[in-house]
């Protein structure tokens, strides 16, 4: 059964860093293009960093030199390496793989980054 999982969210001031884990079951992660997205309060849903199965990795403007994609491929996990948090960065991460047209989505990770 395929299955991502978040986790890693949390309260951090403004300039601080967090570690989202994205936890993979019923694939192998690094066969397949996993995406991060999020959605603030009260804004819409969008895509924030993918990194694609032969290794590249792709990044929202906004995050580019803050954000950074790792691949764990022995504990089949997807890390998103969050640092110099801005407020404007609060929102439930999620990731997201297609697999056979099929998106699996997991249940999010707040992060919430306030003084």
């Amino acid at each position: 059964q395929v299955q991502v999982v978040e986790s890693g969210g949390g309260l951090v001031a403004p300039g601080g860093s967090l570690r989202l884990s994205c936890a993979a079951s019923g694939f192998t992660i690094s066969n397949y293009a996993i995406h991060w997205y999020r959605q603030g309060p009260g804004r819409e849903r969008e895509w924030v960093a993918d990194v694609v199965s032969a290794g590249n990795k792709y990044y929202l403007d906004s995050v580019k030199g803050r954000f950074s994609l790792s691949v764990d491929k022995g504990k089949n996990t997807v890390y998103l390496q969050m640092h110099s948090l801005k407020p404007e960065d609060t929102a439930v991460y999620y990731c997201n793989v297609n697999i056979h047209s099929r998106d699996y989505w997991g249940q999010g990770t707040q992060v919430t980054v306030s003084s």
